[in-house]
């Protein structure tokens, strides 16, 4: 099951890169501008209104829940690229497409490590999970992670917002495999 798990996740990432590198290419990288904790809140935006649908059972924007699960993997990764680009103090805000791509598909190699690692160890439990659970976990990582900005980053025992975000994208990732 587990090479059935690294196939169906790398269909749904190339689905979503394939949007982000488009959106690059349409808007350039003005995400740049944002900072962690405004990435943090555009990830939440999506989330609760996941939440929402799944409670009301409706919807009035036509937006499907499946691209909100896409926005959360894509908007994860911007904050991943983030916390490397201010690692490295990099002030350029403009990135071309190509180096883009790079870095995108470098947060992804890291994060389908973690999720073969995790997956391995937990048996792919997220298969039987439902949907509704899957997204109040993302919302608790988000809180988890609000939690952690207000606190300027610093933890006592806790993983760093970067192993919350990449929980997030492996998350979202399992929901669209489920709503395939």
């Amino acid at each position: 099951m587990i090479n059935t798990t690294a196939t169906e996740y790398k269909e749904v990432i190339s689905l979503c890169k394939d949007i982000f590198i488009k959106k690059t290419k349409d808007y350039g990288t003005a995400w740049r501008i944002l900072r962690l904790p405004s990435i943090t809140d555009q990830i939440f935006i999506k989330a609760q209104r996941i939440r929402s649908i799944q409670e009301k059972g409706t919807q009035k924007v036509a937006d499907d829940i499946r691209s909100e699960f896409i926005g959360i993997v894509n908007y994860s990764i911007i904050a991943l690229i983030q916390l490397q680009l201010q690692a490295q103090d990099n002030q350029n805000m403009d990135l071309d497409p190509e180096q883009v791509e790079k870095l995108y598909n470098q947060e992804v190699d890291t994060t389908i490590q973690l999720l073969l690692n995790k997956n391995h160890d937990y048996g792919e439990a997220w298969r039987e999970m439902r949907v509704s659970s899957i997204t109040d976990i993302i919302l608790m990582k988000l809180f988890r992670v609000k939690q952690i900005e207000d606190n300027s980053g610093k933890t006592v025992i806790s993983e760093g917002v970067d192993a919350n975000y990449r929980d997030m994208i492996n998350y979202a990732v399992f929901c669209l495999i489920k709503l395939k």
